[in-house]
């Protein structure tokens, strides 16, 4: 239940919800209760007539007349009783749903602000399963749980009240079986607890497993690894069905419980009640209304089994989302992020800078250091894996520095808001994420008040424009899932056409042109020469632009400068960049 406790500040929240289901509550189980009494005083005064001997006419005449009055009565309480249990699910549900809502809304916020670290160590469909089935159960808590759990203190309280009041030694027989049943659920919920919770990630197990297989259906198809996957699935699907069968069984022992201890109520109202009667103490309609007494309680004593089940599953999901709420964002802002737009010049300088990825420990960059001014043109070349695009990942800010230091026009990176430098970097990644809308609002995307001249300009700077215009519904073409309506140099080309549409003046370029043909390629370069006169632009790549004339170019090798100058000045060294160079020229030769 410790883990719930997190849950206190959404009911805070909607307090006034609460308190009003309760009064709801309270009052509908008040003309539930009601009847038992009414019951007790009909019968009573039918036996008193009954026992005077023959009934006359009017005698007759006058009971029909009271049974039917006390039936109307009976009708008026139930009518009443129906209308207040509608207001308690109006407000004890509905507020279980504005905490739903408002849960998952703090979820995907929160992941919304951790790391990149935490999004490589988590797998989606965990992340997924804990914002929508976790949270659901934690809803059965806040709404069911807390209803039912309400209305049987309330109707428990009304009830042994009234029974005692008329029979306190009737009443201890009845309740005697209760503190057992209660011992026998406590235990139960301990194991339900720890089965719960690993359950729960079992779940999540098997929704990765299905996101997966989803994302990579093409892959799967291609390689016909169908049947390999269906087993892979079937495998995790079927231990979890035999943990949720195992919880069932579990699960099982409480209704045999509650009918059991609820038929021993009945018995000894029955049988103590009219030995009782026999000897005077009680009346025959105080065992009616024991009776009844007993079959109200019935389904709200039976429904603790259900509440506590409720209770502990979603104890053990709170648990799971705690874990990711108290996760702290490893990269945080020094200073507030209030205040206009950041505007970079562009100056940027690693001074003696090292890294290591925390999620891998590969070190990724060693004693690198490099300075830039505004508008310079950097070409960054290297094998896969010599650091390339980890300098990408630092100036973004998606990971933090503990070696050296990197600043931006003269200030430590650390020094800006996180949102503001991000937004002001220009950045194109080799991974051409698209998503599931249309191109003009995937081209948009880099900027939200963006105007539709501006994006289509954009377009045109990334040599797409005449691609989507031979579409059939041009820039409101749904691009599906991950883009996988388009080539994969449409793709790139939407992506960059979405980073130019920020008109920073920084631009990072990480291999987004690798999947364009040369042609393509040659015709963005001469778009982007002029467009980029004074920008900032940090080129990353394996495959050299030949047409443009950079100030910079430098060879990364295992995290280190191995080459550094312009391009004439690299091919009298005669190096790895010369190497490279030749062959590439050689291999675009007919």
């Amino acid at each position: 239940m410790g883990n719930l406790a997190a849950v206190n500040k959404y009911l805070l929240k909607y307090k006034w919800r609460l308190l009003w289901g309760i009064v709801f509550v309270s009052v509908s189980n008040f003309f539930a209760a009601k009847p038992a009494a009414i019951v007790r005083g009909v019968i009573d005064d039918v036996q008193q007539a009954m026992s005077k001997g023959p009934l006359s006419a009017s005698a007759q005449a006058a009971i029909i007349k009271m049974v039917i009055g006390t039936g109307l009565l009976l009708l008026g309480l139930a009518l009443l009783r129906g209308i207040f249990m509608f207001f308690m699910r109006q407000t004890i549900i509905v507020m279980s749903r504005l905490i739903e809502y408002d849960q998952k809304n703090e979820i995907y916020q929160h992941y919304q602000r951790l790391h990149t670290h935490f999004f490589k160590m988590h797998a989606t469909g965990d992340l997924m399963n804990r914002i929508a089935e976790d949270v659901s159960r934690v809803r059965m808590y806040t709404g069911p749980s807390i209803m039912y759990a309400t209305n049987l203190t309330v109707l428990t309280i009304i009830c042994v009240w009234n029974m005692w009041h008329q029979s306190a030694k009737l009443t201890l027989f009845v309740v005697l079986p209760l503190p057992v049943l209660a011992i026998t659920i406590y235990l139960v919920n301990k194991i339900i607890f720890k089965k719960s919770e690993h359950i729960q990630a079992q779940l999540s197990s098997l929704t990765a497993t299905a996101q997966e297989t989803y994302s990579g259906i093409r892959v799967i198809k291609s390689f016909v690894q169908e049947r390999t996957m269906m087993r892979f699935f079937n495998q995790v699907s079927d231990e979890y069905r035999k943990s949720a069968i195992n919880l069932s069984l579990t699960e099982a022992i409480y209704f045999p419980a509650m009918t059991f201890f609820i038929g021993l109520s009945m018995l000894s109202t029955v049988l103590i009640g009219g030995y009782l009667a026999i000897r005077g103490e009680i009346s025959a309609g105080n065992i009616a209304e024991f009776v009844i007494y007993i079959n109200l309680l019935m389904f709200p004593i039976s429904s603790i089994g259900w509440v506590a089940s409720m209770v502990q599953r979603a104890s053990a999901s709170q648990k799971r989302i705690n874990e990711f709420l108290k996760t702290v964002p490893e990269i945080a802002d020094e200073i507030p992020a209030d205040g206009p737009a950041l505007q970079l010049k562009g100056n940027i300088h690693f001074d003696h800078v090292s890294f290591t990825y925390p999620h891998t420990g590969i070190r990724a960059l060693k004693d690198f250091d490099l300075q830039l001014p505004a508008g310079y043109k950097l070409a960054v070349i290297g094998k896969t894996g010599s650091g390339k695009s980890t300098l990408a990942q630092l100036l973004l800010r998606m990971y933090d520095l503990k070696e050296g230091q990197l600043t931006l026009d003269g200030k430590p990176v650390r020094q800006y808001p996180v949102q503001q430098l991000r937004q002001a970097i220009a950045y194109a990644p080799q991974d051409t994420y698209l998503f599931s809308d249309t191109i003009y609002n995937n081209i948009k995307f880099g900027k939200d008040d963006a105007t539709r001249e501006e994006v289509m300009e954009a377009a045109r700077l990334a040599d797409l424009d005449k691609d989507v215009q031979r579409l059939p519904q041009a820039y409101e073409t749904v691009v599906g899932e991950r883009g996988v309506m388009l080539s994969g140099g449409q793709k790139q080309r939407i992506v960059l056409a979405r980073a130019l549409l920020k008109d920073s003046n920084i631009l990072i370029l990480d291999e987004c042109l690798s999947a364009v043909d040369t042609q393509t390629e040659k015709t963005i370069l001469t778009n982007l020469s002029k467009y980029l006169l004074n920008k900032t632009v940090i080129v990353i790549t394996h495959r050299l632009f030949t047409s443009w004339d950079f100030d910079k170019i430098i060879v990364l090798d295992d995290g280190r400068i191995a080459e550094q100058g312009r391009h004439q000045e690299l091919m009298e060294q005669n190096g790895r960049y010369a190497k490279l160079f030749r062959h590439q020229t050689s291999m675009a030769q007919p």
